[in-house]
């Protein structure tokens, strides 16, 4: 066999495995920019161009770069690391060519998501003081306002626990670019049905049980955060 031929085999055989990871593998789920419908229609729309991109003046849209995800070369938001800032002329849905981006208009028409706090970990249900998420959310008293209530069992102390209103939030992401423990007490998820039981399991897999008043918390790792929280 030729170097030539034996060039072409193993770039087929490249190839063929790419093809049947590909089919084997489910895309990721990734936040998308603002006007991207659910994956099937904008997976369908969406070629890759990264127009969204270079018009995102935050640097909030990047690219999908895992070569084995069938969404690869997509623009996806990583609102960790940089949340949606929820432009007011929305450049990323007026520079897509396709309309892989569409249907928005203005801040309000936004459906990246739904933020989903875990009481579990978040400070706030645990009875202290934060209310970052909610300073930070864009649409304050919105999307997330502040349910005040006396603790359980305790007359002299009250919860300052943040709520989210899904009918109204946009899932731009701010409040988990902006929580302060270290494994954000908040999430973005795509669709309302995944919304209902989300930190179910990981609850479980750390400790934290279902029953269990979140106000049994650690002092010294509350402290800690809150310490972070108030000294940004």
């Amino acid at each position: 066999m030729g170097l030539s031929a034996f060039a072409k085999a193993i770039a087929g055989g490249i190839i063929g495995f790419q093809a049947v990871m590909y089919a084997m593998r489910e895309p990721q789920t990734f936040i998308r920019p603002p006007g991207a419908k659910d994956d099937s229609d904008f997976l369908a729309r969406c070629v890759r161009c990264g127009k969204c991109l270079e018009a995102c003046p935050y640097e909030s849209i990047r690219m999908v770069k895992d070569p084995l995800d069938p969404s690869s070369g997509t623009p996806c938001i990583s609102v960790r690391e940089k949340a949606c800032r929820m432009c007011e002329d929305l450049p990323c849905v007026k520079a897509c060519p396709t309309g892989a981006l569409r249907d928005c208009e203005e801040r309000e028409d936004i459906r990246m998501g739904i933020a989903v706090i875990n009481e579990r970990t978040c400070l706030s249900y645990k009875g202290m003081r934060c209310e970052v998420c909610y300073r930070a959310c864009p649409l304050l008293d919105r999307a997330i306002a502040i349910d005040y209530r006396m603790r359980e069992g305790d007359d002299r102390h009250s919860v300052f626990a943040p709520v989210i209103d899904p009918e109204v939030c946009t899932g731009c992401g701010w409040c988990v670019e902006r929580c302060v423990t270290d494994e954000p007490a908040i999430a973005i998820v795509r669709d309302k049905a995944d919304a209902e039981g989300y930190w179910d399991v990981y609850n479980v897999e750390h400790g934290y049980a279902s029953d269990e008043d979140p106000a049994a918390w650690s002092a010294a790792s509350g402290t800690a955060a809150a310490t972070k929280a108030f000294s940004e």
